[in-house]
């Protein structure tokens, strides 16, 4: 994993990027630079062109999914993702390539080469999605620890990341009652450095879910990191493979005395001209939609086609939400709020509609030009909802120490919750956008948005 911006990213998934980067920008150099004898003479013929195409690519492919690291995908999946992406890439090549000058050079001889280079990289990406790690470029990671924290991380491991290979687990001095399997035990005959290099590790997880005094070598552990090895504690592990903050191993110590939760002026002042630019633009481009979506739910049944309701923002501090209205006039008729769930009754037809393409969240960019909102954080909860889920689940206070955000990092990782568990899971998500949340990631999740209209997944 490499850290960009305070966000953790697969060595592999950026290796992809960069490559498909210059497949693109190899591919139009056969196709403009031949013609024209010259960069200098190409670059300001085309380098538009090129650099746009390379970027709608590099988006398309990162909202499909194609870069992210996952276990292996079925070839039915990656297949249909290729199809998809071959419909939208090629005729966007053939229109972008299609403006260039043609008394420059052989326009359609770049479009072709365009489409023939979108096809390639397209296809080379799906077939990677569908296809193992291959050995040789696994990451060793040896566990230290064999009880439940062990177990948890071990699994986190072989879901999430197909390039892990776990070599095994040494128990803790303190561990009484391991929890992994004894096969996956390795002895510890001698020093910890020796039996690191003696597997080639190139990680270690210290999992101990006992950490009195003496159950940790911490002398072994620092000889192996200075020898290069890299050591991670629980909590670290967790943050930079799921993208979460988990609160069953969280302590107030490490949150404190570690690095994030950087808030400060400069910081506050460009993620706010970004929100207004965006909210600017996006209303003028989904204006269209807006009215037709008001007209609609006005013709279908009786009451407002907006609805307000009073959520908890920055700081605690309540403010009055905008968006469409998705449910009958009478979804609360007994006063007492109510979680949303799975093939809720209450929502009309049109609004099972505007739910699954996140239609009905578009008037919340009001709010965020109002400044009670962002583009990109926590998603804001009622005031009944809040004082429960605080008094409930450790550090949920600290989702509001940034604004709360039209879509987020909890939003495009896990569905809508209808449980106080579901609250939980969304939490660990929104606590690791709290403490790392740059101008970058929250290009990532817009980016990850994208792609969760595009497929409804987690709607309701």
């Amino acid at each position: 994993m490499i850290r960009i911006f305070n966000h953790y990213v697969h060595w592999s998934s950026l290796r992809g990027l960069l490559f498909d980067v210059g497949l693109v920008l190899l591919v139009a150099a056969a196709a403009v630079i031949v013609q024209m004898g010259s960069v200098n003479q190409a670059v300001p013929v085309a380098g538009g062109h090129v650099a746009a195409f390379a970027v709608c690519l590099l988006v398309l492919n990162s909202v499909s999914g194609l870069y992210e690291q996952a276990p292996v995908t079925s070839f039915g999946r990656s297949a249909a993702r290729a199809v998809v992406l071959l419909a939208i890439a090629l005729p966007l090549a053939y229109f972008i390539f299609g403006s260039l000058p043609a008394q420059a050079l052989n326009r359609e001889s770049v479009q072709w080469a365009m489409m023939a280079g979108a096809t390639a990289l397209i296809v080379r990406r799906a077939y990677l999605a569908h296809t193992a790690a291959k050995p040789n470029s696994a990451n060793r990671i040896l566990i230290f620890g064999a009880g439940q924290a062990a177990q948890d991380v071990a699994s986190t491991l072989m879901q999430t990341d197909p390039n892990a290979y776990i070599v095994g687990h040494v128990s803790g001095p303190n561990e009484r009652d391991p929890v992994v399997p004894a096969n996956k035990l390795l002895p510890l005959n001698g020093s910890l450095t020796a039996l690191v290099h003696a597997h080639q590790v190139d990680e270690i997880v210290v999992a101990l879910t006992e950490r009195r005094a003496g159950s940790m070598p911490l002398r072994q552990l620092l000889d192996c990191k200075v020898s290069g090895i890299k050591v991670y504690d629980l909590n670290t592990h967790f943050e930079k493979t799921l993208g979460q903050i988990r609160t069953d191993y969280l302590n107030a110590s490490w949150l404190i005395f570690g690095d994030g939760f950087n808030q400060g002026a400069w910081r506050t002042s460009v993620k706010r001209v970004f929100d207004i630019f965006c909210a600017m633009l996006l209303l003028v481009v989904s204006a269209p939609v807006m009215l037709a979506t008001a007209v609609i739910i006005k013709l279908e049944s009786r009451g407002p086609a907006f609805y307000r309701q009073e959520r908890v923002g920055l700081n605690g501090r309540s403010f009055s939400i905008t968006k469409f209205r998705s449910m009958r006039t009478d979804a609360e008729k007994d006063g007492k709020p109510q979680w949303a769930a799975a093939n809720d009754s209450r929502v009309t037809r049109v609004g099972a509609v505007i739910r699954k393409l996140r239609i009905d969240e578009l008037p919340q960019l009001f709010n965020v030009l109002s400044g009670d909102m962002s583009l990109v954080g926590p998603r804001p909860e009622r005031p009944y909802f809040v004082e429960q889920l605080t008094q409930e689940l450790p550090f949920y206070a600290l989702r509001h120490s940034v604004k709360p955000g039209v879509t987020g990092w909890a939003q495009v990782r896990y569905a809508y919750g209808a449980t106080v568990e579901d609250s939980l899971q969304k939490l660990q998500f929104d606590l690791y956008y709290v403490k790392n949340h740059t101008l970058f990631l929250d290009l990532v999740v817009l980016m990850e948005t994208v792609g969760v209209v595009l497929t409804g997944k987690g709607a309701r």
